[in-house]
């Protein structure tokens, strides 16, 4: 096992394919939890929100759950859940005022890398109390998250596939999630033996990883990005790399049909084209952009 932007770019390529892997909520059943019990909530307590805490809830989980959202950095979802509270007809009614996002999505869209670490060295030169609650949020949702229980196990048929991609093809983790609980996840559910690095969002975005990791060393055919949320195709489109969607609500039959179908379709120069556009097609039926509530 390696980590590391260093081991990331230096990465010793072994096998003639590359397989990048998202972790939450693609080969491990922890997503829903996290959010429901970690991110939204710790959003009402630094935001002290209780009065419209159904709705922060619910936008929360509409975003980083069931839309064309679902997977989105952490901070860009913080920015998208007050940007649609403003416009939420109920909240409206309440006469609660929703905190300004305007200095969040000003470092959103600003910043080369989106992290609590690159955060703190925002507010080593500035001082804004909406960027420092954001930190103290954050850093509440890690603390929440390290404190969870040990009992969501990865997807039925991940290990499995693992081991068989391992056969054929150096593989690396590529996910937003911080990097701490991703090295406890794949260490505790004997994962880790199976990848080369696990890149969480202090390493960059999942483009950038992707794109450190294949650098001159792979066919673009060869590589392949294995995720469950829209961010993920783009990282892949961005490199101009393979995707494969794990579906929301259907991981089982995604991880059973990468095991036994698609899979060798890559390795034999298959998946490319039909293929994948019928995979890519079932995935975005799944999620929407049309905002429930309106």
């Amino acid at each position: 096992m390696i980590n590391g932007i260093e081991k990331l770019k230096g990465l010793n390529k072994e096998k003639e394919f590359l397989v990048c892997i998202d972790s939450d909520g693609c080969a491990i059943d922890t997503m829903e939890i996290k959010h429901k019990q970690c991110f939204g909530p710790m959003m009402v307590d630094i935001w002290e929100l209780e009065d419209i805490s159904n709705d922060v809830l619910e936008v929360w989980n509409f975003v980083n759950l069931y839309s064309k959202w679902r997977g989105i950095n952490r901070f860009k979802a913080l920015l998208k859940v007050f940007q649609l509270l403003e416009k939420k007809k109920t909240v409206i009614d309440s006469g609660i005022d929703i905190p300004d996002s305007g200095s969040i999505r000003r470092w959103v869209e600003s910043a080369k890398h989106l992290s609590n670490p690159a955060l703190e060295s925002v507010l080593m030169h500035i001082k804004d109390p909406v960027l420092e609650k954001t930190l103290i949020w954050s850093k509440g949702v890690n603390e929440l998250i390290a404190n969870m229980p040990n009992n969501h196990p990865p997807f039925m048929n991940v290990k499995e596939t693992l081991a068989k991609m391992q056969k054929y093809a150096d593989i690396v983790v590529v996910s937003s999630a911080n990097a701490e609980a991703l090295h406890k996840e794949w260490n505790l559910h004997g994962l880790a033996e199976y990848v080369k690095v696990i890149a969480g969002q202090e390493m960059g975005s999942k483009t950038a990883c992707i794109e450190m990791a294949k650098a001159d060393k792979y066919e673009n055919d060869n590589v392949i990005m294995i995720g469950d949320a829209p961010g993920d195709q783009k990282a892949a489109e961005d490199n101009e790399v393979l995707y494969y969607p794990i579906i929301t609500g259907k991981e089982k039959e995604s991880w059973k049909r990468l095991l036994e179908e698609a899979f060798g379709k890559f390795i034999n120069g298959k998946f490319k084209g039909e293929y994948q556009e019928k995979l890519i097609n079932e995935f975005n039926i799944a999620l929407t952009s049309e905002i429930p509530w309106d």
